[in-house]
């Protein structure tokens, strides 16, 4: 038999040498592998995994505690969700090592929060639970929620959500009571569906003010944030969700900010979902309520969140589409804004929104064109855009919309000026405004913004002609019946404005002298007012009206002349104190 050499040898040597370290570096690799791999939070559990050969013995007080209980279910009443002998055995239950007891618990918290969605769907008068239940029916959430069996952690987060969901639970008790740390411990679960129930349970909890600073302060934030890019839409629509409740209060904007917040809300407006597009410009848009986090925000992206806004405003999802305006409405406080938004095409935008048949884009879109008219430079590019001429319809098909008739008549003051008369004659604004008059009710704060502007307008010649032209019996009697009405006096002012501008045309005094009666009345009641402004415009609208001589001889009247002379006297009275007192001033300065 062949031998092998020494040199063979020692090559068997070596290669048996390298085996054995090769070995120990596999074997050193799969143990860190597997440090690795138990360290990540979707592994993580309150309790020890149970071994899986090990069954838990059924206590004695758990098997009396199951038979107890499941008595109660057979025999219980239709007035009652519990009583507390039952509530003893249930949290018994909840705090077994037996994952089947702790599913039996779960599974009965599970079946009374459906219970109670139902009833709610349905309007049934005799629900089966309380409005509020109490703290006591918390407690097995403890256990439950902490429970190492995956069924558990999801039957029990889900009954907790539908329970804040319908208002049967106090939010501020669940935090109080210490529930809100395991709820923030399964936002690290590796299961979707515990994930998703969670994040739903941070959201409604986070709808209560005094919430939010809890779960910031637990830090809840970043696995929101974390949870927010999850591949699952459920789970990404929830946490997304839970970021818009936080982002209502200005302290936790901070922080939000802090921990890189804006760059994934950002990103999340091109998302295919519409809820996560809604929530995130949600979130922005109560972001950008703040003006110090403007610059933050349009930083990101070199400006990237204005065209995105811009892209959204065309969705076909009307809510998205209104807080994409709502959003740059917020960011248009920014003066700087303006222009970058309005040379973005805006405006063409906007006048398709003004355009749409829903009352609810009209208004986002109108929100937004106040602000941008609020900017004087703007104002040739709105006029140029034929908006004016929208407005005037809107006005008309929407008559009876209080915010549709405020928003329209705020933006049309802001507009007019002796440059953008004739445009707003041509608009038919003005006759669109004559006819929303008496559609509202005297105090109506939108029939005082429509009355305000329409005295505004009244002031331009152009435009005070066309409204004469609109002007018959009924709408002259409306107009003097609110010049009339003491109810509300800023009213009442604004109409009798409107009557004094008109009152230099002839053809208006014709119009007016049937009603002359109505007039003498209301300048008699101006004449007495205390206020000065009253008063004043009291005596502008004799004046004018003096020019015809029908009134002349109405304003003959005994009663009106014996307070013109009063007023006359304290105006004599005012002017000899004024001459007292600045005489006065002089002489001390000089002495």
């Amino acid at each position: 038999m062949a031998t092998i050499c020494d040199s063979c040898r020692q090559y068997l040597k070596d290669f048996m040498e390298m085996i054995e370290r090769a070995v120990e570096e596999l074997l050193e690799k799969i143990k860190e592998f597997f440090q690795k791999i138990q360290s990540c939070s979707c592994l993580k559990r309150k309790r020890s995994e149970p071994d899986r050969l090990y069954k838990p013995v059924l206590q004695l007080h758990e098997k009396e505690a199951a038979q107890e209980f499941l008595q109660h279910i057979e025999e219980a009443s239709e007035n009652k969700v519990i009583d507390w002998e039952s509530l003893k055995a249930l949290q018994t239950l909840a705090a077994s090592e037996n994952p089947g007891l702790q599913q039996s618990a779960a599974l009965y918290y599970l079946h009374i929060s459906e219970q109670q969605h139902q009833t709610q769907a349905n309007h049934v008068p005799d629900a089966k639970v309380k409005s509020e239940l109490p703290e006591e029916y918390l407690e097995p959430y403890h256990n439950l929620l902490q429970s190492s069996d995956l069924e558990v952690q999801r039957k029990a987060s889900l009954s907790l959500v539908n329970l804040l969901v319908e208002g049967n639970v106090n939010k501020e008790k669940v935090v109080q009571i210490g529930l809100l740390e395991p709820i923030l411990e399964l936002l690290g679960s590796g299961d979707a569906t515990v994930q998703c129930n969670s994040c739903a349970s941070i959201a409604s909890l986070a709808t209560s003010a005094l919430n939010r600073q809890a779960i910031a302060s637990e830090g809840g934030i970043t696995p929101l944030l974390v949870l927010s890019k999850s591949y699952d839409p459920r789970v990404q629509q929830n946490a997304v969700g839970a970021i818009l409740n936080l982002s209502r209060s200005e302290k936790i904007q901070l922080l939000l900010c802090r921990e890189g917040a804006l760059p994934v809300l950002i990103l999340h407006l091109q998302s295919p979902d519409s809820e996560i597009q809604y929530y995130s410009c949600a979130a922005l848009t109560n972001m950008a309520s703040n003006p110090c986090h403007h610059q933050s925000m349009l930083q990101i992206g070199d400006g990237i969140l204005l065209k995105m806004l811009l892209s959204l405003m065309s969705s076909s999802v009307e809510k998205v589409c209104c807080q994409a305006c709502s959003c740059l409405k917020n960011l248009s406080l920014n003066e700087g804004i303006h222009t970058d938004t309005v040379s973005m095409n805006c405006l063409a935008q906007l006048h398709e929104l003004l355009k749409s048949s829903s009352e609810n884009v009209n208004e986002a879109a109108l929100i937004l064109l106040s602000t941008l008219s609020e900017n004087h430079s703007n104002m040739d590019a709105i006029v140029s855009e034929n908006i004016l001429n929208t407005l005037g319809k809107l006005l008309l098909v929407h008559k009876t919309s209080p915010g549709i008739t405020y928003l329209v008549s705020t933006i049309i003051n802001k507009l007019a000026t002796s440059d953008t008369q004739q445009a707003i004659t041509d608009s038919q604004c003005a006759v669109a405004l004559l006819q929303v008059l008496n559609c509202f009710r005297v105090e109506s704060g939108s029939l005082l913004q429509a009355t305000a502007c329409l005295a505004e307008l009244t002031k331009y010649e152009t435009i005070g002609t066309q409204i004469i032209q609109e002007l018959d019996v009924n709408k002259i009697t409306h107009l003097l019946m609110l010049a009339n009405q003491s109810e509300n006096n800023d009213l009442s002012f604004q109409a009798a404005c409107i009557i004094c501008y008109l009152g230099v045309d002839e053809n208006f005094t014709l119009l007016l002298r049937p009603h002359a009666k109505e007039v003498v009345n209301y300048i008699l009641y101006f004449l007495k007012h205390q206020e000065v402004r009253f008063q004043h415009l009291g005596l502008l609208t004799l004046r004018n009206l003096s020019r015809d001589s029908y009134f002349v001889a109405m304003f003959d009247e005994s009663e009106l002349k014996v307070q013109l002379r009063r007023v006359s006297q304290q105006t004599a009275e005012t002017q000899e104190l004024l001459q007292a007192v600045l005489f006065h001033k002089e002489f001390q300065k000089h002495k």
